[in-house]
């Protein structure tokens, strides 16, 4: 494990495997260990990047919501730390929301983008005073509450009925996050920017992969980014929910292979 001091936190990441390097951000509320059944899949030919997030797993929150620009501004610290100019990224969920702001800021710094499980629209007004209720609402009542609510949206409904194992160490991961961490980190994504506009300015090789079953960031949210960014493609992953390489590590990790195959 590696450490480094990003503004007021510090951030945690991991380097696995070698060859050209690869970033991985995993999705709320999990950490690095999330990419580590798709990275044995990918270790021997790439060098794999796997930061927790601020807030997330060891890193440490810092000061206030966890906006998008503070989590952009740790991840290219982080390759800045590891000597690394630019790279291929992949982003769940909210790993998806950092990448959008990450190529508002340092796009010369991306080599192609891999949108797992994400979605470019800001919250809804209605979406955002659930988040901001969710973030006041794990202060008073702690985080198994929230855990035990976010797990059939996380989750696909294959995984939940025929993988216990799978949903128990999703839930493992998840317990690494205090309230006030979950709290700071929802209240970050309700701020974050609507990122549509961003998309037609995407001129990396970007593939989009969106589990079959994923009820937060749906098949429909996958082709509105395939349909503004051009020549990206979208691959729909079977018996998968929000957190598809997680639950389908081999499907995943085979799209990636193959995308990286044809692009770089």
């Amino acid at each position: 494990m590696e450490r480094l001091r990003s503004d007021d936190a510090d951030i945690f990441y991991e380097i696995r495997g070698d060859g050209p390097p690869v970033v991985l951000l995993h999705p709320f509320p999990c950490h690095r260990e999330f990419w580590l059944p798709v990275a044995a899949a990918l270790e021997s030919r790439y060098r794999l990047i796997l930061p927790d997030l601020r807030g997330h797993g060891d890193s440490e929150i810092g000061e206030g919501p966890a906006l998008m620009p503070k989590h952009a501004r740790d991840v290219a610290r982080v390759l800045d730390a590891a000597g690394i100019g630019k790279a291929a990224f992949v982003g769940c969920s909210i790993g998806g929301y950092i990448l959008f702001e990450f190529w508002r800021r340092f796009r010369e710094r991306v080599t192609s983008l891999a949108l797992c499980d994400t979605r470019p629209q800001a919250d809804t007004a209605e979406a955002r005073a659930n988040r901001l209720k969710a973030a006041d609402a794990v202060l008073e009542q702690g985080t198994e509450p929230f855990i035990e609510s976010m797990i059939p949206k996380l989750i696909g409904r294959t995984t939940v009925a025929t993988r216990p194992d799978l949903v128990d160490g999703a839930r493992a991961m998840m317990r690494k996050m205090s309230a006030e961490d979950i709290s700071q980190v929802q209240r970050g994504m309700a701020e974050r920017p609507d990122s549509v506009a961003d998309l037609k300015t995407i001129n990396v090789p970007t593939l989009i992969a969106i589990g079959e079953e994923d009820v937060l960031a749906t098949v429909a949210d996958g082709e509105l980014m395939r349909q503004n960014i051009s020549g990206s493609q979208l691959k729909v992953i079977p018996k998968a929910g929000h957190y598809a390489p997680w639950e389908q590590p081999e499907a995943v990790g085979k799209v990636l292979r193959q995308f990286w195959k044809t692009h770089h």
